[in-house]
Formats: structure tokens, C-alpha cells, sequence
């Protein structure tokens, strides 16, 4: 039996140190985890219980050692920056422990949710889902995968985007609200997690609009850093 429309390819993300490569299944986002960042967006920290939102898989943007062109989507005047660790799985269930919940984890890259954001906030303001404002191709830049095995688990150390050379986010991945580990467990209880998902586990403070013309430097303490220009 054949398929009426040819099959499009399967996002894949390379493997430091390797000539294998990790098949992306789905794109799990976790909104708000750090403090300062959830103030910054009129929400209050406090341990409030994790949401979550989804990007295509095939919205991810793969980026190498080489800096890549973005392109500035389409129906957006207020284009933001997100820097992310991300986690990337190759083990799932339900209901996974919080105690083992690293366990299901492959390994970890630099990532960026770029969002359209003053989509998002009408969004908001229409008790609308988020799609148009997080879901647009390209928005998911990320870099390639450090296996776990190789560099362990990140939960310190600096996260950090530069625009043109300027600091414009910092924070430490210490300050997560909810831990890796918190966020698989807390996932798994919703969906039954696959080997090949991925979690962006959220982005500190200092978000901001990005230009056409301008470079985005995206980094986080032992796995790299991104490097891309907006076109």
C-alpha cells in the first residue's frame, strides 16, 4: 500500500560526538518556570502547578556549529526570544516517578521558543489556544544533543541570550521553579511519553522582541551555544 502524498522527512537532531542522529516525535514546552521570568509576565511563581503547550515537531529549527539564517515569520510585529535548555527522551510511560524520572532522558541541548508574541497575547486576552503565536515554522531553533551518559544531568549554570553582542537574557538553570525530573513526572501523568519527545524546560527573564538584521547568540552552560541571524 502506498501513501497518496509523499511522505514528508522526520525531524531529526544530531548527536554530539556521533555520527547518529535522535528522531523527534513530539514538542512539549513548559510555560513560566522561572521566577522571575513568570513576573515579568504578570504571573505569580509561587509553585503554581506546571502548564504546558506544543510546537510541531517539524517547526524545530536545527542549527549546527555554524551560525544559521531565522526567518522573521509572517503576521507578527513583536517577534520574542526565549532562550531553553531542552531535554530530549529516549524512554517514556506513565505515571514516571519523579525519583526516576531522569532515567528516561537522552540528552540535553540549547534551544530557543521564539514566539509571536503580540499573537500570544491576543490569544490571552480571548481565552484562545496559543498556536499562532507559538506554533509558527521555524520557531523551535535548537542546537545538537549532548548525550546524558556523557555530560550527566544540567541543573546549574548559566543561560544566557545575546542580541548584537548585548546580554538581553541571564539566569541560571538553579532557578527553575520545576526541575526536569518534576516536569517529566508531571507530563507523564497526561500523556504516555515516547522515546524521540522533547521538553523545552523554559526560559529566565528578559525576554524580548527581536529584529530583522539582528544576531542572536543562544548558550547554556555545557552544551553550547547557537548562533542565529534573523532574516
Amino acid at each position: 500500500m502506498l501513501s497518496v502524498i509523499q511522505n514528508p522527512p522526520r525531524t531529526t537532531l544530531p548527536i554530539v560526538g556521533s555520527q547518529d542522529f535522535f528522531p523527534v516525535r513530539r514538542v512539549y514546552c513548559v510555560g513560566r518556570n522561572y521566577a522571575a521570568h513568570a513576573r515579568e509576565m504578570g504571573a505569580d511563581p509561587d509553585r503554581e502547578p506546571p502548564f504546558f503547550f506544543m510546537k510541531p515537531a517539524d517547526a524545530l529549527q536545527v542549527v549546527g556549529t555554524e551560525p544559521a539564517e531565522h526567518p522573521y515569520p509572517p503576521k507578527t510585529a513583536n517577534y520574542h526570544f526565549e532562550v531553553e535548555m531542552v531535554a530530549a527522551l529516549s524512554g517514556g510511560g506513565s505515571d514516571i516517578p519523579v525519583e526516576t524520572a531522569l532515567h528516561q532522558v537522552y540528552g540535553y541541548a540549547v534551544g530557543l521558543d521564539m514566539t509571536r508574541r503580540d499573537l500570544q497575547d491576543e490569544a490571552k486576552k480571548m481565552s484562545r489556544p496559543w498556536d499562532l503565536g507559538k506554533a509558527a515554522d521555524f520557531s523551535g531553533p535548537i542546537g545538537p544533543l549532548h548525550p546524558a551518559s556523557v555530560i550527566g544531568h544540567p541543573d546549574k549554570g548559566a543561560i544566557t541570550l545575546t542580541v548584537d553582542g548585548a546580554v538581553r537574557q541571564k539566569g541560571d538553570l538553579g532557578e527553575m521553579i520545576w526541575s526536569v525530573a518534576e516536569q517529566i513526572a508531571y507530563l507523564s501523568r497526561y500523556f504516555v511519553l515516547q522515546p524521540g519527545d522533547l521538553i523545552f524546560t523554559g526560559t529566565p527573564s528578559g525576554v524580548g522582541a527581536v529584529e530583522r538584521g539582528q544576531r542572536m547568540v543562544a548558550a547554556v552552560a555545557g552544551l553550547g551555544e547557537i548562533t542565529l541571524d534573523v532574516v
